[in-house]
C-alpha cells in the first residue's frame, strides 16, 4: 500500500496505527478456507463407477430415487375380498424378519386422546340450531352452539350460517384493503392469481 501521506521518518508504530483508521479491515477468503470448503464439497461416486468396475461384463442399473407408485394402494384402503389382498399377504410372507433384520417395533402411543364420532344430535335439536342462529347470530356464534349441543363448530357452521355477519365481516376487510399500499396490493393479487392456477396443468 502506498504509504506517501505520512512522513517517511514516522515510526513504525504511528504509521500503522495512521493506516488502520482509513483502510479497514476487509475478510476476504484466504488458501486454507478454499481448500476445506472444496474438500466438504467434494463426493466420492459410486464404486460401480469407478474404472476397476468398468471391466465387468454384467449390466450396472443405478436409479434415482423417486416418489412411491401412484397406482399402489395401502392395504389399509382394500376392500375385504380384493385380490391385492393375497399379493400383499404374499409379499409379506416372503419378506420376514431374520436375525439380522429384527421386527418392526410397534408405534408410539398417539400425542392427543382418540376422540370418537358422536352422532347424538337429533333433526329437532338441529332445528333448535338454526333458530338460535337466527334470532341473535351474534350472541349464539358457533363456538357457542357447539359447548351448547356438545358437536364440533364445524357441524354448527354445517347446520345454519349468519349472511349479516359474513357481510360485515366483508366490509371491515375491504376498509383495511383501503389501507394498503402498492407494493402490497400488488403481492395479494400475484398470490391470488397462483392459486387459482393450482391444479391446472398448463
Amino acid at each position: 500500500m502506498n504509504c506517501g501521506l505520512l512522513p517517511r521518518a514516522a515510526p513504525p508504530i504511528l504509521r500503522q496505527s495512521s493506516l488502520s483508521s482509513h483502510a479497514p479491515w476487509v475478510c476476504r477468503r484466504n488458501v486454507a478456507s478454499f481448500r476445506r470448503t472444496k474438500n466438504a464439497l467434494r463426493v466420492r461416486p459410486d464404486p460401480s463407477f469407478t474404472e476397476t468396475a468398468a471391466a465387468q461384463d454384467h449390466i450396472i442399473f443405478n436409479p434415482p430415487s423417486s416418489a412411491p407408485n401412484v397406482y399402489h394402494t395401502p392395504l389399509i384402503f382394500l376392500p375385504l375380498n380384493d385380490p391385492r389382498r393375497r399379493l400383499h399377504m404374499r409379499a409379506s410372507s416372503l419378506a420376514r424378519p431374520t436375525a439380522a433384520q429384527p421386527a418392526p417395533q410397534p408405534l408410539p402411543p398417539p400425542v392427543r386422546p382418540e376422540q370418537e364420532k358422536k352422532y347424538h344430535v337429533t333433526p329437532e335439536e338441529i332445528a333448535e340450531i338454526k333458530r338460535l342462529r337466527a334470532e341473535d347470530p351474534r350472541r349464539w356464534t358457533r363456538v357457542r352452539l357447539a359447548e351448547k349441543f356438545g358437536c364440533s363448530q364445524f357441524f354448527a357452521s354445517l347446520c345454519c350460517s349468519a349472511p349479516e355477519i359474513k357481510e360485515e365481516r366483508d366490509r371491515d376487510l375491504e376498509a383495511i384493503k383501503k389501507k394498503w399500499g402498492r407494493r402490497k396490493t400488488e403481492a395479494r393479487e400475484e398470490r391470488q392469481r397462483r392459486k387459482e392456477g393450482w391444479g391446472r396443468n398448463e
